[in-house]
């Protein structure tokens, strides 16, 4: 018979969302099976979520005070009965085939291998800037396919007696990339880093113009704390590629040549300005395709135009904090 696998979901105020998580895996072929647990962990929620999750036939764990989602998927794990663990977030929508797909990447890899997967290119809702993230994310987490530099939580399979033996996500921590902390302490013990792009979760993000900036100066924040910690700033990690910082870097240059040009006068150095905007646009030709496949040509020039100039700037000013607070430290 298959292992049983154990869904674990954390939950803090996820109302807008969680009904439709639940109801995504409910409506897999494997929905109904019983070698199927769904365990949600709500922390301390003081929306609709708890009422939520108690309309659907799953596993409820209520922290006695808010912990953050590390602490959550913990208990969650804790409470699981299953052999494999499956790691997933309240935003985000099980695919028909996923279970399937996670059933067969276990059977090929074994107990030693933590099995990772990412967003699907189309998010859960509509929208430019949702688009934009899904792709991004979605291209950057599935670039090194052979050899991730680690697996996202919101797709993580991974064997429970592994993931109890090696002490499980980082409570005391920074508030995101706890994933990133835990795949680089499996791989320094020893364990293998598998992606598997078919494995896929469908992300609600909901995002504006002002929540993918503020998201974008968030993560780059805290990732450049823990990067600098780390010693592998420069490390090419998923989204937080070679590609991308290049693509700071460019715009980096850009906002000094134009600097240069108005503080001399002289526009000599504007001849710079293609060269640079040409370089970084070779250099990351392959997102560019992922934007055109996804959304069309359209979508993938004004996707594009974002990520090379309002969004490069996020990430500086998040990597420019991120240094402060670590020289702070």
């Amino acid at each position: 018979m298959d292992p049983r696998i154990s869904i674990i979901i954390p939950v803090h105020n996820g109302g807008r969302t969680i009904e439709r998580c639940l109801q995504s895996i409910r409506s897999t072929p494997d929905g109904d099976d019983g070698d199927l647990e769904i365990i949600v962990v709500d922390d301390c929620s003081s929306d609709s979520s708890v009422d939520i999750i108690g309309t659907f036939p799953v596993r409820l764990v209520r922290l006695e005070h808010q912990c953050g989602a590390s602490a959550a998927r913990n208990a969650g794990a804790g409470h699981s009965t299953g052999a494999i663990l499956f790691f997933m977030d309240a935003d985000c929508l099980l695919q028909r085939e996923t279970l399937s797909l996670v059933r067969a990447a276990v059977a090929k890899h074994g107990a030693e291998g933590v099995i990772g997967g990412t967003y699907t290119p189309v998010p859960g809702d509509p929208g430019f800037f949702s688009l934009f993230q899904s792709v991004f994310i979605n291209y950057f987490e599935t670039k090194r396919t052979g050899d991730p530099d680690y697996i996202a939580a919101h797709a993580m399979v991974i064997d429970a007696d592994v993931f109890r033996k090696t002490g499980g996500f980082p409570e005391e921590f920074l508030p995101i990339i706890e994933d990133v902390e835990f795949s680089h302490r499996l791989q320094r013990l020893g364990f293998r880093l598998v992606m598997d792009p078919a494995i896929q979760v469908r992300h609600i993000f909901n995002f504006t113009f002002l929540r993918s900036f503020r998201n974008a100066v968030r993560k780059s924040r805290f990732w450049t704390r823990y990067s600098l910690k780390n010693r592998d700033l420069l490390a090419d990690s998923g989204t937080a590629s070679w590609e991308l910082k290049i693509n700071v870097l460019s715009g980096a240059l850009c906002l000094a040549v134009l600097g240069l040009w108005l503080m001399t006068g002289d526009a000599a150095p504007l001849y710079a300005l293609p060269v640079i905007v040409g370089a970084n646009a070779v250099i990351n030709r392959k997102l560019v395709r992922a934007f055109a496949e996804t959304g069309g040509m359209l979508f993938a020039f004004l996707a594009y135009g974002y990520y090379s100039t309002l969004y490069a700037f996020a990430v500086a000013i998040g990597a420019v904090i991120g240094i402060a607070e670590y020289i702070l430290e």
